[in-house]
């Protein structure tokens, strides 16, 4: 789902191959021209600079931590972040002099109950020599929110409850005994534990495209009620346990053994460590960057952090040796996921005014050959996630088909996009982007209003499993990532008129483009039967669109836009409207 690199009036492609209307890969294509891209400077800074190597040893330290927030192994990646930013030239901020661009600090929020942190578990088939399951292998195969077992663990007969809906458990005796379900653990869990009395629950529930016939070891994390009166556990299956259990079953009762071990921590808080690179000019304004800290997994999302602080050292060094200068902020956010950023963009009315981009860091260092996850840019809502059609599509993650009202027509697609393919240019690396979902931490961005955006991969076979290790990690995609991301933010907040032209002229040949490429699309529909009228509305939503989306350019230029920048908008406006009025859907 790759929209194709626009012609440039500024240079040309001297290769670009791609597959489809709308998506493809990224075989080849170099920038060239008087100008090249106008970020190519700077990119060829940061690339220099940046190590996915040192990105990806940062994905290894929190990759040996459970990660929830308040608990001894988020606490610890929370501090390993503040070390390194230290490391890398910021000042703790409260031992800043007015003089230091850069600095970090660390809020602390007091947390409403005890943050939770498993230990260990196991469950085994009383009679079997070997477990179904144990936690030193399968650590996301206890329920977030689990209580310990008492010492020695308990054992119960398995009751099998179906998928775990309430009909099923119409009439089941469940009390004292050990409910086993193929569906949603946390619904389960609330009628077989809290509401009838059984010991625990051992539920199974893999979507197709995690492969479980073949990834027969992988478990999803799953989490329960934190009931303290009820102090039960919730363990979820592999589709090797699974088949085991069953197998057994099969041939009679079973009774099975669990013991868990977690800790509770008392009076927990909730870090956030915020680093930033103050502008020298309009320090108010700024690009926000956030990466969140919690979960599991090593791609979900160790790897977001690891390749944001990577940024920030490289942003650092790039600013101590001169090389660059940022006019605007850069804000550096590590937290728990749509929390932290929330309160950033919340707390602080004054703060939110002038965040003027936003992007999420969330899954952003796979080894594609391994999970099979494609690095994805995730767009502000645009009409692609009205008519999705072409070679547009949503991930498995899903996406619900938006309205016109939800539209937020913006410059930030494009070139992001366009940065993105500018790293591909050197190593054939594959950019796709997807219609807006929601789930991450772009969301409070678009919510306040703040132009937001997400990079990162899907779909991923081992997506919230104990199978995203280390092993699926990838340094040069850290890097191929890291590299765009930051080239993004420094191009946005250096652009003097050149350069916020040259952005201003890729926006409206990817506008021109688009439209063609709709009106392709839309020329088909109607020679097989679609309705003119809808076909009609679907151009003119586009077209208004990236009228709109020009027009948000005037944010580019430090200081405001001058006469040069204003002209250049109504330039690229006047060329779209042409290319509008020459696609007359009514003369085919």
């Amino acid at each position: 789902m790759l929209k194709m690199l626009p012609l440039s009036p500024w240079g040309k492609i001297a290769t670009f191959v791609s597959t489809g209307l709308l998506g493809g890969l990224v075989v080849a294509c170099s920038w060239s021209g008087p100008n090249a891209s106008p970020t190519q400077e700077i990119a060829s800074k940061v690339r220099e600079a940046f190590s996915g190597d040192r990105a990806k040893e940062t994905v290894a330290f929190l990759d040996q931590h459970v990660r929830w927030p308040g608990n001894e192994g988020f606490d610890a990646s929370i501090g390993h972040v503040a070390t390194e930013l230290a490391k890398a030239g910021f000042v703790l901020e409260e031992e800043a002099s007015e003089t230091d661009r850069l600095t970090y600090r660390i809020e602390s929020y007091p947390m409403s109950r005890p943050a939770w942190q498993p230990l260990d578990a196991r469950l085994q088939i009383v009679g079997d020599s070997t477990a179904l399951l144990e936690f030193a292998s399968n650590r996301n195969m206890l329920a977030t929110n689990s209580f310990s077992t008492k010492e020695g663990g308990v054992s119960g007969i398995v009751v099998d409850a179906g998928d775990g809906s309430d009909q099923a458990f119409e009439g089941l005796n469940v009390k004292g005994k050990i409910v086993l379900v193929e569906g949603q653990l946390s619904r389960a869990f609330q009628l077989a534990v809290v509401e009838k009395g059984a010991l625990g629950i051992l539920a199974y529930a893999l979507p197709d495209y995690l492969k479980p016939d073949i990834n027969q070891h992988s478990i999803q994390f799953r989490s329960i009620a934190a009931d303290e009166k009820a102090a039960s556990w919730g363990i979820s299956l592999s589709k090797g346990a699974l088949n085991r259990l069953r197998e057994a079953m099969s041939k009679g009762e079973v009774r099975v053994e669990v013991e868990t071990q977690v800790k509770w921590i008392p009076e927990a808080v909730e870090l956030t460590v915020i680093a930033d690179v103050k502008g020298s000019q309009v320090p108010d304004e700024r690009f926000v960057f956030s990466a969140h800290v919690q979960e599991p997994g090593a791609n979900d999302n160790a790897s977001g952090v690891g390749a944001q602080l990577e940024m920030a050292r490289v942003a650092s060094a790039l600013v101590l040796s001169g090389e660059i200068d940022p006019k605007r902020s850069i804000s550096f956010i590590w937290g728990d996921e749509i929390r932290s950023t929330n309160r950033y963009v919340t707390q602080d009315s004054a703060r939110a005014k002038g965040i003027l981009w936003g992007m999420s860091l969330d899954m952003v260092g796979e080894d594609t050959e391994k999970t099979g996850g494609t690095f994805l840019i995730e767009k502000m809502p645009d009409p692609s996630a009205i008519w999705t059609r072409g070679e547009e599509k949503h991930t498995e993650w899903g996406g619900s088909p938006l309205t016109k009202d939800d539209m937020t027509p913006h410059y930030f697609n494009d070139l992001v996009l366009n940065r993105a393919l500018e790293q591909a240019a050197t190593n054939g690396w594959v950019v796709k982007t997807n219609p807006f979902e929601g789930g991450s931490d772009h969301v409070p961005f678009l919510r306040s209003n703040i132009p937001g955006l997400l990079l990162w991969h899907f779909t991923d076979q081992f997506y919230h499993t104990d199978r995203d290790r280390i092993e699926m990690v990838s340094a040069n995609e850290l890097k191929n990532v890291g590299v765009t991301a930051l080239v993004t933010a420094l191009g946005l907040t250096t652009a003097d008129g050149e350069m916020a032209q040259s952005f201003i002229q890729e926006v409206g040949k990817a506008a021109e483009k688009r439209l063609r490429t709709e009106y392709e699309l839309s020329v088909l529909a109607i020679n097989s039967g679609g309705d003119p009228v809808v076909e009609e509305d679907i151009l003119s939503t586009w077209n208004s669109w990236y009228e709109a989306a020009l027009t948000s350019t005037t944010d580019i230029e430090v200081g405001g836009p001058k006469d040069e920048t204003l002209a250049a908008i109504d330039a690229a406006k006047k060329s779209l409207n042409d290319v509008f009025l020459t696609l007359e859907l009514s003369k085919n």
